[in-house]
């Protein structure tokens, strides 16, 4: 039989177990629950090797993992020692309402792990309705770091400022996967990093431009990176050979991409600003993903790993945000989807239409098989690069077309444009 359908099996077990000796402790006098203590000391699941049931206990809810503290004394602290803590609002009693007192429950829990616990704290998630005492978190993750840690994740949770992550946890030679909520990463140096981690997951955090270069590039297997809202405006700079996935919605004064070839998905939401007058124009942060307003033909380092590409808010009016754009397609070879959004624009630009149709008419998307253009307002820009895209993507499968608040292009609009692939399927759709 699989590992994976046994474990299965002996976690339903336990549950059946639990529940039915919960049931029967509300039932049953003092007598009655010490014999049912005994019987459940000699039980199939009790002699099981720890880390067979500590594989067990860590695919339940929390709770009822501390639930199983009733079933005898030999089960009294067993929930104490798990590799895997997960911290949501089930483990809080729903009549807590105020914020610091959810926070006094899930300290109980804590403290009884640091009392107890003997072996290894793998994973630790924080994603409950709650304000922390900093205090009391800043020791709970100095315990943590001596305990093998491999997963940290502090998701949305209530707080007045943010809270400066102690700097031991950089310490954690295991940790594969970060997720910081409210933070703010403060190094004593900046020479920071994780031999090990390969998931960095950042929103609503405090930290410098130069902070967060130096945590990407010396975590040298970081395979995903997700940086959400960040706080003030730095520059971005992204430079990690293994990286394959990227995403970004905060408002960065430059985006440098550079030395990243093994990226295969790309999901950027631009923040729109005026630029400097000195570009003549006014444009996103798209305009600075490359770090210079002389855009090439195509990136220095092609990106032919890149296979989904996102791109919010674009303004395909604006010349310069059509020169990147283009700069990007060109850049990816093996790109097999595009979602791209259009900002809100009414104005039709000719320099911007005439270079679409100028680098885009030589150019073919030879991969791409779905393409689905958001918040269509049937300007003739848009028209230009959704006929192009179709004319020139020759095993495109589905093209979808979503205009918000404006009615659909016409059918005769699109017909002019020949597409390239006989198998392609257009939804023109309206919301």
């Amino acid at each position: 039989m699989p590992t994976s359908n046994c474990t299965y099996g002996l976690r339903e077990l336990l549950v059946k177990v639990l529940k039915r000796n919960t049931k029967r402790i509300d039932q049953s006098s003092g007598d009655e629950i010490s014999e049912m203590a005994s019987v459940t000391k000699e039980d199939r699941i009790s002699s099981l090797p720890w880390d067979v049931l500590d594989g067990i206990l860590v695919r339940l809810p929390l709770k009822e993992v501390v639930r199983t503290s009733i079933l005898s004394s030999r089960w009294r602290r067993k929930w104490t020692g798990i590799s895997q803590f997960v911290i949501d609002d089930k483990c809080i009693s729903s009549r807590i309402s105020d914020k610091v007192a959810r926070w006094e429950s899930i300290m109980e829990i804590l403290r009884q792990v640091q009392l107890h616990h003997t072996g290894p704290i793998e994973k630790f998630k924080l994603a409950a309705y709650c304000r922390p005492d900093h205090s009391d978190l800043d020791q709970w993750i100095h315990y943590l770091t001596d305990k093998g840690l491999k997963e940290f994740i502090l998701q949305e949770f209530d707080t007045i400022k943010r809270f400066n992550l102690p700097f031991c946890l950089f310490s954690c030679p295991l940790l594969n996967r970060l997720e910081l909520f409210g933070c703010r990463i403060k190094p004593s140096s900046e020479a920071i990093g994780f031999k090990s981690l390969t998931n960095l997951h950042l929103n609503e955090v405090c930290v410098t431009g130069g902070t967060l270069e130096c945590l990407v590039l010396n975590s040298p297997v970081l395979e995903r990176l997700t940086l959400l809202n960040i706080d003030h405006q730095i520059v971005l700079r992204i430079g990690n050979a293994n990286l394959k996935y990227l995403k970004v919605d905060s408002n960065f004064d430059d985006i440098y991409l550079e030395n990243s070839p093994s990226l295969a998905s790309v999901d950027i939401g631009l923040r729109v600003r005026v630029i400097p007058r000195s570009f003549g124009s006014e444009g996103g942060n798209l305009i600075r993903f490359l770090g210079n307003i002389d855009v090439p033909d195509k990136l220095p380092t092609l990106l032919p790993h890149l296979s989904v590409l996102e791109l919010k808010d674009v303004r395909l009016d604006s010349l310069i945000e059509v020169l990147v754009c283009v700069c990007i397609f060109r850049s990816a070879p093996n790109l097999e989807e595009l979602h791209l959004s259009v900002a809100d624009t009414t104005e039709y630009s000719r320099p911007a239409a005439d270079f679409l149709i100028t680098k885009l008419s030589n150019h073919y998307f030879e991969q791409l098989k779905v393409a689905k253009i958001r918040a269509v307002q049937n300007v003739q820009n848009e028209t230009i690069f959704i006929q192009l895209l179709l004319a020139h993507s020759p095993v495109l499968k589905r093209m979808t077309i979503v205009h918000y608040g404006s009615r659909i292009l016409p059918t005769e609009v699109l017909e002019q444009s020949v597409p390239a692939s006989k198998d392609v399927e257009i939804f023109n759709l309206s919301v």
